[in-house]
């Protein structure tokens, strides 16, 4: 019997769920393939998404030769092989090569299979889950052409899964039925992958009990299936760092809601030290000098939670994410090592006022005078001298910041300065 993914697998463009950007009445993918174009494509995206179903209609539509390999097993051997079947009565219409996971070549197998794409003899259709522009050597970029999958939303999922559950229940030797919420349940537990969801949908059917004559299962049944099924993760692929990325900005955004959702999604995912590091950079970075304390509680609650371990972790991360959203903000430390470093690389590097001079940097017996003036011996521990070198004159990198702490010590520092 056939694996139900395949069975339910789309034949059309109107079938694929999902993609409205790519598919759509008058999008450019569409088009290119209803004018039967002749392009070198590459599909970005998780998976699940539809990459296959595309490049299979594709290969339908042009009438040729559909050659699948997957990179992360194939070598150029293979595809050699392939390139044999050119012109015989294997491809007389021409071959259309799926190179799935196209980031697992090297670059110097990417490279090989641009003679092929050159010379024409082969139509190639490359999918990858990683960032392209990341992975793929920039030569084949060139002759290709990105189109980007998003996950499907629950909405766009549960068509796929009511079709695997009419599959299943036709198939079925005793009567087939569910909860009305089930392919709710499945479509949202499975995070805009149809093939999980689908997968899912026959795994429940296998597993379900019959019980006076019939085969039922529960949103329960269906829950526990797919329990984390909806995380999409990889610590070394892009959800790892888009989740990061999420948590820091919610936290900027002063959203103490979306921090804790994408905490608990990195926590769920098993993820500890991740955003344990950047809850200890937002501190800095993004609350900086307006709550000096929020980088000594923060490291407080990092490290009760590396000794505390998961799952109790996520109790001293939860309160180091909810003061960090619910913090006022700064960012002028940010800013201010920023450019003062950026100067530096440009070749801002004056030498350093001889009063501020280490005493024994002369030979010893024969120091020169400093003139260094100790600011402890002076009133509010202040006297007026120059530490920049010269030659970056009356350059200033650090902005106090509008908030209260700053702006206080912006007046103590006014009032000191103009004694």
């Amino acid at each position: 019997m056939r694996p139900l993914a395949d069975e339910i697998r789309p034949q059309t463009l109107d079938e694929v769920a999902g993609q409205k950007h790519l598919l759509g009445e008058g999008a450019l993918l569409r088009r290119l393939i209803e004018n039967g174009a002749e392009a070198n494509l590459i599909f970005y995206g998780p998976s699940g998404t539809g990459k296959t179903t595309i490049a299979n209609i594709i290969a339908k539509r042009t009438q040729k030769a559909l050659y699948h390999l997957n990179a992360t097993t194939a070598s150029l051997q293979d595809i050699k092989a392939i390139i044999a079947d050119v012109d015989t009565m294997m491809a007389p219409n021409g071959i259309l090569l799926y190179l799935d996971e196209i980031q697992y070549f090297n670059k110097k197998q990417q490279q090989s299979l641009l003679e092929f794409l050159e010379n024409g003899k082969i139509t190639m259709i490359a999918s990858t889950t990683e960032n392209p522009y990341f992975y793929i050597y920039n030569a084949l970029l060139s002759r290709s052409t990105v189109f980007e999958f998003k996950p499907l939303t629950a909405e766009e999922t549960r068509p796929a899964v009511e079709r695997a559950l009419r599959i299943e229940q036709q198939r079925s030797d005793l009567p087939f039925r569910w909860e009305d919420t089930v392919p709710d349940t499945v479509a949202s537990a499975c995070g805009g992958d149809v093939r999980k969801a689908v997968t899912a949908v026959e795994l429940l059917y296998q597993s379900a009990k019959p019980k006076d004559g019939v085969l039922y299962v529960t949103s329960q049944d269906a829950l526990q299936l797919a329990q984390r099924s909806a995380m999409r993760y990889d610590r070394d692929g892009d959800e790892h760092y888009d989740l990061l990325s999420a948590l820091q900005k919610s936290i900027r955004g002063s959203d103490p809601d979306a921090a804790v959702y994408y905490l608990g999604r990195l926590l769920v995912a098993g993820d500890l030290l991740s955003p344990c590091r950047r809850l200890l950079v937002i501190a800095s970075e993004d609350i900086g000098l307006a709550y000096p304390q929020a980088i000594v509680v923060t490291k407080a609650c990092v490290d009760a939670a590396v000794q505390l371990g998961l799952p109790e972790a996520r109790l001293p991360l939860a309160e180091a994410a909810i003061l960090l959203a619910t913090a006022p903000k700064s960012n002028a430390s940010h800013n201010a090592i920023i450019a003062a470093m950026e100067d530096i690389q440009h070749g801002a590097m004056g030498n350093i006022p001889r009063h501020l001079q280490n005493v024994h940097a002369d030979s010893a017996g024969a120091e020169k005078p400093q003139a260094y003036r100790y600011p402890h011996n002076y009133p509010h521990h202040y006297v007026e001298q120059r530490y920049l070198p010269e030659e970056l004159g009356e350059k200033h990198y650090y902005e106090y910041g509008d908030n209260k702490t700053e702006q206080a010590a912006k007046r103590y520092w006014d009032e000191i300065r103009k004694g």
